[in-house]
């Protein structure tokens, strides 16, 4: 299957982009991990905040969540271990963060693909979901399953619950943006249809080595007309009961 390079679509260069690197390097011109922490004003600790989450998400979406250490994120932010620690008590906080991070630019590509007159419904479906599938090659952040596994063994209860309701939230403006009426029962069976074939694309042959790998591309195309069929036969119905 041949998938095209949406990175720059999915996450154009933003305003936060030249800002954040004009305050890492005067962190740095500052001496960066010496600074006092009593040195930093609550516009700062913001500032900061937002660079490492930024950071973490290119990060995690070049080389993957598990390769990506905290140690990699706070020395390329310029602040110490300990300072760090102050803004995220665990990995699995920063990361969940970095996924909320992204979910508005996840949603803001899939209105930029249904925009696009030049473009049928079914191929702007197939085009996200491929675009998600394969995220590592269009600055996408997706979990395998034992990321998964992990994150939620060490959240909070509030925070897994705050997570949840995040992602139905987002799951449900997608389909939206398909133009199709988020049910909740629709937002649980697209939620799981989408994870499932992001997982498994993921996991093979790593984590599931009798898949056969040879046939994952041609494995992940499938599933995902299945998923387009089902989505179009939705919004058939919410047309039929109009």
């Amino acid at each position: 299957m041949q998938v095209t390079d949406n990175r720059a679509l999915v996450f154009p260069r933003e305003p936060w982009y030249d800002k954040y690197n004009f305050f890492k390097l005067y962190l740095l011109r500052q001496g960066g991990i010496r600074m006092p922490k009593v040195a930093y004003s609550e516009e700062d600790r913001e500032q900061i905040r937002e660079a490492l989450v930024t950071t973490a998400l290119d990060l995690m979406a070049r080389q993957g969540i598990q390769h990506t250490t905290v140690e990699q994120v706070y020395r390329a932010v310029g602040i110490s271990r300990t300072f760090f620690y102050t803004f995220f008590p665990t990995k699995e906080d920063l990361i969940a963060e970095t996924l909320y991070l992204q979910q508005p630019k996840i949603l803001a590509f899939a209105r930029k693909l249904m925009a696009d007159p030049a473009t049928s419904w079914r191929e702007c479906v197939t085009r996200f979901l491929s675009a998600c599938c394969y995220g590592e090659q269009n600055g996408i952040a997706v979990l395998t399953v034992e990321e998964q596994q992990l994150l939620f063994r060490r959240l909070s209860k509030e925070s897994y619950q705050v997570f949840r309701e995040k992602q139905a939230r987002l799951f449900g403006s997608i389909l939206e943006v398909f133009g199709i009426k988020a049910s909740p029962a629709r937002i649980s069976l697209f939620t799981n249809l989408s994870l499932t074939i992001m997982v498994i694309r993921r996991a093979i042959p790593q984590t599931l080595p009798l898949f056969v790998p040879e046939a994952a591309d041609e494995t992940v195309a499938f599933q995902i007309r299945a998923i387009v069929d089902c989505l179009e036969s939705f919004k058939e119905q919410d047309a039929a009961s109009q």
